[in-house]
C-alpha cells in the first residue's frame, strides 16, 4: 500500500444494534463524518437501514448479538468486507416486551433472563470481539487504537420499582464497561458507558420528533438522537489525556 493509499483508507465504524433512533443518528453522522460505516441487527432488512444503505453507503450485517457464535462471524465478516474497526457503538436496550413494568413478583423468570442476555451479555461479547481486534490497530497520532462505547440507561444509576430486570442488566452493563475500561485504556482503547435517562424522541415523517410510549418532543423535553451521536463522535476523538469513561445525559427538564 503507497503512502497516498494509506492516507485515503477510513476509519471503520460498526454499530451494533440498529433502528431509528440513535442507531441511525449515529450511523448518519460517522459517514457524514467519513467513516466507513456498518449496522448490525437481528433484521437487517428494516427499511430505516434500508435507507442508510442507499443514502449513505452503510453496510448492513445480520447478528444476533446474545449469541456468541453470531457475533464471532459478524466481526469477522466485518474485517473480511471494510475492514478492523477502531469505533464499536453497542447500542442495545435489551429489554424482553413481556418484563417491561413487571414486578419483582410478577417478572417472569425467563425473561428477566432474556432481557439480561441481550443487554449485557450481548454487551459482553461485542466489547470481547471489539477489543481482540481493536489491540492489534496501529495507534493513531493520539495513541488510540480504538473506541468502544456502550449505550445504556437512567436504570445503570438507580433500580426503579418494577424494573428490576432492567436494573440488573444494565448495572451488569455498567460494570463490564468500567472494568474494560480500566484494563484496556492503558493499552490504548477507550471504552465509554453513556447512561441515558430520558425517553428519545426521534425524527418522524412529518419532522416531529415521538417517542412510542412517551408522545411527541415538547420544548426539547426527550433526548435528541442526532445530538447523542455528536456526543458518541466526540467521546470518540476526545484526547487521552482527556478520555471520558461515564458520561450522563439527560434533557434540561428531566427530574433526578
Amino acid at each position: 500500500m503507497t503512502e497516498s493509499t494509506q492516507s485515503t483508507v477510513r476509519d471503520v465504524a460498526l454499530i451494533v444494534g440498529g433502528g431509528p433512533g440513535i442507531s441511525s443518528s449515529c450511523a448518519r453522522l460517522f459517514a457524514k463524518n467519513g467513516m466507513h460505516v456498518a449496522v448490525a441487527a437481528r433484521n437487517p432488512d428494516k427499511a430505516v437501514l434500508a435507507a442508510l444503505e442507499n443514502m449513505h453507503g452503510v453496510g448492513r450485517y445480520a447478528c444476533d448479538a446474545s449469541e456468541p457464535a453470531a457475533v464471532e462471524h459478524l466481526f469477522r465478516t466485518l474485517v473480511h468486507d471494510i475492514g478492523t474497526p477502531r469505533l464499536v457503538v453497542h447500542n442495545i436496550d435489551g429489554r424482553v416486551p413481556g418484563i417491561f413494568r413487571k414486578s419483582v413478583i410478577e417478572a417472569d423468570p425467563t425473561m428477566a433472563f432474556e432481557t439480561l442476555r441481550n443487554a449485557a451479555f450481548s454487551a459482553f461479547l461485542v466489547g470481547q470481539q471489539a477489543a481482540r481486534l481493536m489491540l492489534e490497530n496501529k495507534p493513531d497520532a493520539n495513541g488510540k487504537k480504538g473506541t468502544i462505547i456502550f449505550t445504556n440507561a437512567s436504570a445503570a444509576l438507580k433500580g426503579f420499582p418494577s424494573s428490576g430486570a432492567f436494573a440488573m442488566a444494565c448495572h451488569a452493563k455498567s460494570g463490564l464497561a468500567q472494568s474494560m475500561a480500566r484494563e484496556l485504556m492503558p493499552q490504548g482503547i477507550h471504552v465509554a458507558n453513556v447512561p441515558i435517562d430520558a425517553a428519545i424522541g426521534w425524527t418522524q415523517e412529518d419532522g416531529t420528533r415521538a417517542h412510542r410510549l412517551a408522545g411527541t418532543t415538547v420544548d426539547d423535553n426527550m433526548a435528541d438522537p442526532d445530538h447523542i451521536a455528536e456526543t458518541y463522535l466526540h467521546l470518540h476523538r476526545q484526547h487521552r489525556s482527556t478520555w471520558a469513561f461515564e458520561m450522563v445525559l439527560r434533557p434540561w427538564v428531566e427530574k433526578w
